[in-house]
């Protein structure tokens, strides 16, 4: 089980801009909790090229099988 959101963070960058950062948490079926992985996100959104690169990257870093992945009614995934 896979769960992903985004948390909105303000980050300083020469100026204080609102930055989504992308996350995913991943529970076994034994019940272990294990962060997947944080993503800084392109601007304050949260868009289908972003969870695209997020998923693409859990994927290619070994991520086989979800049975059920948890979001809440993100724009990115229909």
């Amino acid at each position: 089980m896979v769960f992903i959101d985004a948390i909105r963070v303000k980050v300083r960058d020469g100026q204080v801009t609102s930055k989504a950062f992308d996350v995913a948490v991943g529970v076994t079926v034994t019940g272990e909790r294990d962060i997947v992985g944080i993503w800084a996100g392109h601007g304050a959104g949260e868009g289908v090229k972003d969870w695209l690169g997020v998923l693409t990257e859990m994927k290619n870093r070994g991520g086989a099988d979800v049975l059920i992945m948890v979001c809440d009614g993100l724009t990115g995934l229909p």
